[in-house]
């Protein structure tokens, strides 16, 4: 699956986007949270753990519980503002 971090989150993490073999037991978004968070530590765990955090998959903003496959592409960015 393809990673894919936006404006602060990829600022915190280093990180713009990378590709990941869906780790064995991680079903729904809200598993991959938690691996991430626990394979990597910090500054992972208190970044993709924040209560404001959005989570896009495919495309389309998502809840913790959605579904993953191999092939999908997921985002993790900061809530949007606007003026």
């Amino acid at each position: 699956m393809k990673l894919v971090y936006f404006a602060r989150v990829r600022e915190q993490l280093g990180c713009d986007e990378e590709l990941l073999e869906r780790p064995d037991g991680v079903e729904t978004l809200g598993d991959l949270v938690n691996w991430l968070a626990q394979a990597r530590g910090e500054p992972w765990a208190r970044v993709l753990t924040a209560p404001d955090l959005i989570y896009a998959l495919n495309q389309e903003v998502a809840s913790a519980d959605a579904r993953l496959s191999d092939q999908d592409e997921v985002a993790f960015f900061p809530p949007v503002t606007g003026g």
